[in-house]
């Protein structure tokens, strides 16, 4: 929760320095304090996130992608809405792991990596990743 509080506090600023580094300076923002913030709070959160999730990493990776593709690249939209839409993908997941073998239940991380590494692998082609 408090990664979450110090994500939100600062999304306006993390929207700012992704215009660049001059129009974020031109418009007032400490350049060091919001990469400081947006570091730590990358740590708290992703820190969380793999010690309570574990095998759905997946979902951590591509959510933010998804949501920036419907909400656009506002951070105080992408946020909020990136936590919902996680919310979400896991839920799908789990049913699907209770509907591929009924007297089994699939594993979870099974389930979205099959989700999420065919979309990993758009990401990292798009953008010329191992190039």
């Amino acid at each position: 929760m408090i990664g979450l509080l110090i994500a939100i506090s600062i999304s306006k600023s993390v929207t700012l320095l992704s215009f660049g580094e001059e129009v974020a300076i031109g418009l007032g923002s400490n350049l060091d304090r919001v990469r400081a913030f947006a570091g730590v709070t990358v740590l708290i959160l992703s820190g969380s996130a793999v010690a309570l999730a574990g095998p759905i990493g997946f979902v951590g990776l591509i959510t933010p992608h998804i949501v920036r593709k419907m909400v656009g690249i506002d951070y105080r939209r992408v946020i909020p809405f990136s936590a919902l839409v996680g919310t979400v993908i896991v839920v799908v997941a789990d049913v699907l792991t209770r509907l591929v073998n009924p007297t089994y239940e699939t594993p979870l991380g099974a389930i979205t990596a099959i989700i999420g590494v065919p979309f990993f692998i758009y990401l990292a082609n798009r953008r010329g990743g191992g190039r």
